[in-house]
């Protein structure tokens, strides 16, 4: 088993481990910060050293539920190596913005609306998300811009936790997604809350106040079916 450290603590930008196994185009890690992707948000880049050599991290992807550090270039790190990881950062730090400032426009409207949410996607400093509104209309997209960029000013506080199934599910209101898409053989549950506003269950990386986010703009809107609309949002780069 691979220890993700990130899900403890998501500003570890560097770390140590050992080359555990290998797989086609890739290595597995005793440790890793890398985020592996899932939940909408992408997974990190970075670089692989072991003092001589340099490897590019490309992605990371599980496979057969097994982390996967791919490797841009047909040279690997041997297995039994001990490798430094290095982050690319600043990449990593807009995904944590933009997942927080999603969490902030899902505990919102939640909580001002009571929608959920049917699907979303991001990428560094920008994402979209779906939610079951019969109608959307331009003052009610200004009124939701309005909203969460007051949650971002009021400085909350983000808090992780890691429950078992069980207690997690007795939560209220725990999955805000149309489709409950944790699998049945979890045995636990990691929960992401905007103290005071938000709880969910969540796998990603966040920043530790809603202050770091920024200002939020919601620039666009699509009807993507009868009760389907689409929120776009967009976050400043010099945060």
């Amino acid at each position: 088993m691979t220890e993700m450290i990130y899900l403890q603590d998501a500003y570890v930008q560097s770390f140590e481990a050992q080359v555990i196994g290998e797989v086609d185009g890739g290595v597995i890690l005793d440790r890793s910060a890398f985020y592996p992707g899932g939940g909408g948000q992408p997974s990190d880049k970075g670089e692989l050293s072991d003092g001589d050599s340099k490897w590019t991290v490309s992605h990371v992807k599980r496979v057969q539920g097994k982390p996967v550090h791919f490797i841009a270039g047909d040279a690997l790190p041997s297995v039994g190596a001990r490798v430094s990881g290095q982050l690319d950062w600043a990449r990593r730090y807009s995904l944590m913005r933009i997942h927080t400032a999603m969490h902030i426009l899902c505990g919102v409207i939640w909580r001002d609306y009571g929608a959920q949410v049917t699907g979303g996607n991001m990428d560094p400093l920008k994402g979209r998300m779906d939610f079951e509104f019969e109608t959307m209309r331009q003052e009610l997209v200004a009124e939701i811009e309005r909203a969460v960029n007051k949650e971002v000013r009021a400085k909350r506080s983000l808090k992780v936790a890691i429950l078992p199934r069980e207690e997690a599910f007795q939560i209220p209101d725990l999955i805000r997604t149309k489709i409950n898409l944790l699998p049945a053989g979890i045995r636990e549950v990691r929960t992401v809350e905007i103290v005071g506003l938000d709880l969910q269950a969540d796998g990603g990386t966040h920043v530790a106040n809603t202050q770091e986010v920024g200002p939020m703009s919601i620039p666009n809107y699509k009807s993507k079916g009868r009760i389907n609309k689409r929120l776009y949002v967009q976050l400043d780069s010099d945060q």
